[in-house]
């Protein structure tokens, strides 16, 4: 279980550097008093917690309170290596000795603004620390009546405040009473009688918004608020991100997928019908038919139309003619040609396009004078001495 005691600051001076050292007792002996709901009870109102001298001043809880760092105010969290920088405002010294019920620690406040607060009068202390707590009942020395009794006590920091009761808004390990095996949160401080007498708020509370609303609360109760609210923060920031890269990673698979269905339309349209081949056949077997009429020679084997009518085309013109000619030009040479065969008939066939007539002479020529004109046509002899 971890605690927070609050004492005054003693002997405060100033060091040539500026510096601030002071003297601070820090934990004593003797019975103090907490809410259940500080300590893992819910089923107590009080708790009397006894914490022995032979605790208090072990080697090993004395030893705890040296090196210790000074911070302004608790933090949320233990403080650590990982941490120090960020919350430390000072440190303990080494010259650890017991006074009366009290631990005595040397302290030393290098931070300026820290020291400020102090010289303005923010001059209570509050030292946290972990302890285990035996849950077995029994009577002090002097007589006094416990719940609980405090070992292990162990320094983690000391805290300036402007108050030392840290609320019973502070939070606490849920394991609490387990038989003194626990090591939950620091943050618990001690009550006095008046404190159970009623609900009014201590003075000194700090006032923080909470999304958009106004609390008040203990300097210890205003940061673990300050961390819970930076936490839910980060969390959103995180889920916000998360569906951000979510997004984008849909819309790149939307457009992968409008890609491939692009290239299936496209080789779609690339498949012919039924119909649309046949009349592809047919237009081909034209086309060689007519390549047959214009240029015999050519060989249609193996080449694509185009090729085809830039072979006739170059049979008939020379390669010459066609040099850096166009397609469009070459397929405008082919269909003149085409044209141009149309127009060559047989002659007979001119002939006989009017169909055959039986040409009559006069009806007073004779018979024999068509017989001589006849004869005198086929011999060329005649007709000269004629």
């Amino acid at each position: 279980m971890q605690f927070t005691d609050a004492v005054t600051v003693a002997g405060v001076r100033r060091r040539e550097d500026g510096y601030l050292v002071a003297d601070a007792r820090i934990a004593r002996t003797g019975i103090q008093v907490y809410l259940g709901s500080e300590v893992g009870r819910e089923d107590m109102a009080t708790v009397r917690v006894y914490r022995p001298g032979d605790q208090v001043f072990s080697d090993e809880t004395m030893k705890s309170a040296a090196h210790r760092p000074v911070t302004n105010d608790h933090p949320a969290e233990m403080v650590t290596a990982d941490n120090w920088k960020q919350h430390a405002v000072g440190h303990t010294g080494d010259e650890i000795k017991g006074e009366g019920k009290f631990i005595r620690v040397p302290m030393m406040v290098s931070d300026a603004a820290a020291i400020k607060d102090i010289e303005a009068g923010k001059r209570e202390l509050s030292a946290g620390y972990v302890c285990a707590l035996d849950w077995t009942p029994g009577t002090t020395p002097d007589g006094e009546a416990f719940d609980a009794i405090q070992k292990d006590i162990r320094l983690n920091h000391v805290a300036i405040v402007a108050r030392g009761r840290a609320g019973s808004e502070v939070r606490i390990g849920d394991g609490a009473n387990d038989g003194g095996k626990d090591r939950s949160t620091w943050g618990a401080a001690p009550i006095t009688v008046a404190d159970t007498k009623g609900p009014d708020m201590p003075d000194n509370l700090r006032k923080v918004m909470v999304d958009g609303l106004q609390v008040e609360t203990t300097d210890a109760g205003a940061a673990a608020i300050e961390k819970l609210t930076k936490d839910s923060q980060a969390a959103r920031t995180a889920l916000a991100d998360a569906e951000t890269k979510h997004a984008e990673a849909i819309k790149a698979k939307d457009a992968d997928l409008a890609k491939k269905d692009a290239e299936i339309d496209a080789l779609k349209a690339k498949v012919l019908s039924d119909a649309d081949l046949d009349k592809r056949v047919q237009a081909r077997a034209d086309l060689i038919a007519t390549v047959g009429k214009i240029a015999k020679d050519v060989k249609t084997e193996g080449l694509s139309d185009a090729d085809i009518r830039k072979a006739v085309v170059t049979a008939k013109l020379g390669d010459t003619a066609l040099a850096d000619k166009s397609e469009a030009y070459i397929d405008a040479r082919f269909d003149i040609l085409v044209e141009e065969a149309g127009k060559v008939k047989d002659g007979f066939a001119a002939v006989v396009a009017g169909g055959v007539r039986t040409v009559t002479t006069d009806a007073s020529a004779d018979e024999n004078k068509a017989y001589a004109a006849f004869v005198a046509d086929l011999n060329p002899a005649r007709k000269e001495n004629a």
